[in-house]
């Protein structure tokens, strides 16, 4: 069989592509990590959790601090503590969160629950509509928003230029409380 040059050559391919996958196998576990993975792998990676944020664009560690952080909050996704992680990754500062959600006893829930109120200092590195674009992806669908930055409403754009009282507070610290 090895005197039979098709053979060979057809054998050869199939030797090769086992080659190059044992040589880089050692690599497999650290493929998924967002601090190690090669640059090139960081988005698909982040398609693994569902994120569609990450751009090619941005700094390399952005990126890898942002696929590592959304992984992280993942778990808390549609909670306070999940919207606030992930402002604060967004934003790279404290954020503030305040929802109409709770437990209540029996007939004892308010009229409205459905709201959020997030603030935050910056957008970070992301330009504004960007930063709208992905907060509110993470918003549940049934609740409605507001989203300041920097004391200024940006989403939704109609509403008027300041917040009820009972809503507004400063971002500073923590922001949040843990649920």
């Amino acid at each position: 069989m090895l005197t039979d040059d098709f053979f060979v050559r057809f054998a050869s391919i199939f030797q090769e592509q086992a080659g190059t996958l044992l040589a880089h196998a050692h690599n497999l576990p650290h493929l998924a990590d967002p601090s190690v993975t090669p640059a090139g792998m960081l988005r698909w990676t982040a398609s693994w959790i569902g994120l569609s944020g990450v751009d090619g664009d941005q700094p390399e560690e952005w990126q890898r601090r942002y696929v590592a952080g959304c992984a992280r909050v993942l778990a808390w996704r549609g909670t306070r503590r999940g919207l606030t992680g992930f402002l604060e990754l967004l934003s790279d500062g404290p954020a503030l969160v305040r929802d109409g959600g709770g437990v209540w006893r029996e007939d004892g829930a308010p009229d409205d629950t459905c709201w959020v109120v997030m603030e935050v200092a910056s957008t970070g590195l992301l330009e504004e509509a960007d930063f709208v674009r992905l907060v509110l992806d993470e918003v549940p669908a049934h609740v409605r928003a507001e989203l300041w930055v920097a004391g200024r409403q940006v989403f939704p754009d109609d509403a008027p230029a300041t917040a009820p009282a009972r809503h507004r507070a400063a971002v500073g610290g923590r922001g949040s409380e843990e649920q």
